[in-house]
């Protein structure tokens, strides 16, 4: 069983699922039942050999620490390179880097580290995440470490990010990108060989579960979600499912390999996506 790193450089398709840990503030009785529900749907990702990776502070919520949750809870049920955790610099500088030694003593060989979102939550430890990592990288070099790019920005400046020796990163995420906005990801992949970008990417897909205008205008606020273009195709008849399907479909049409889907359920996360890849497949 290879790392992560590994798997994306050498497989054809990687397929990893985003879950958010509970919230921290949650009482106890119903943060016990969250975790439960996390815990089954890890370990049923995992038997079908899918890749979990576990937010930190999502949406500036701050969330339960979930290395030390997986640990006491999974045991060895779980191989350690099915799971990825995020960190983010939204904690002190001593936090970070003692996750980050958790993860090493834990057996986990990757960890994505992200700079978490400036206008909600608690403020950065540093200004940008890469500092972050490069302290990391000094501490735990043999740390696999993931870093963050977005499609629909500028992509000669994502670029600039990307390859800037500063970046210190193993392979990077990116931002939820949708089928309404290929022509952004193909500018992005063009300018990736353009400069003959050597890291791999691995993209993000939403999965979206309604058509409520309300919470889709409220996600855009957090993601660049084509809020219009999917209130168009929810009113023609598409599913859930067919929306991230279509997704799917069109960044491998384009050259994406990899992916993670994030916000699926956390009961039948796995049935959930085995109906999303069957339907990208067709």
């Amino acid at each position: 069983m290879g790392s992560f790193l590994h798997d994306i450089e050498t497989l054809e398709s990687v397929i990893s699922v985003e879950l958010r840990p509970p919230r921290a503030e949650l009482g106890s009785s119903e943060g016990i039942d969250a975790w439960i529900d996390l815990y089954h749907a890890v370990r049923s990702l995992a038997r079908q050999d899918v890749r979990v990776m576990l937010t930190d502070s999502a949406v500036g919520a701050q969330e339960e620490n979930n290395l030390r949750h997986l640990v006491a809870n999974l045991g060895e049920s779980v191989p350690r390179a099915r799971v990825i955790p995020f960190l983010t610099a939204k904690h002190s500088m001593e936090y970070c880097l003692a996750y980050a030694d958790q993860a090493v003593e834990h057996g986990f060989p990757s960890l994505v580290v992200l700079g978490g979102d400036k206008h909600v939550g608690r403020p950065r430890i540093v200004e940008h995440a890469w500092q972050l990592r490069q302290a990391i990288r000094a501490r735990h070099p043999e740390l696999e470490l993931g870093g963050w790019a977005n499609p629909v920005a500028d992509p000669a400046g994502q670029m600039r990010f990307l390859l800037d020796p500063s970046f210190t990163a193993d392979f990077y995420l990116t931002q939820i990108v949708s089928h309404h906005q290929a022509a952004q990801v193909e500018a992005f992949l063009a300018e990736g060989r353009r400069h003959g970008l050597a890291l791999a990417g691995v993209f993000g897909v939403f999965y979206y579960r309604s058509a409520n205008e309300k919470t889709l205008r409220m996600l855009s606020q957090f993601l660049p979600v084509p809020v219009e273009e999917l209130l168009l195709e929810f009113a023609e008849g598409a599913t859930p499912l067919d929306i991230c399907a279509r997704t799917i479909r069109t960044l491998r049409a384009l050259g994406c390999r990899h992916f993670y889907l994030s916000n699926l359920p956390l009961k039948g996360t796995a049935a959930v996506l085995k109906q999303i890849l069957e339907r990208a497949a067709a």
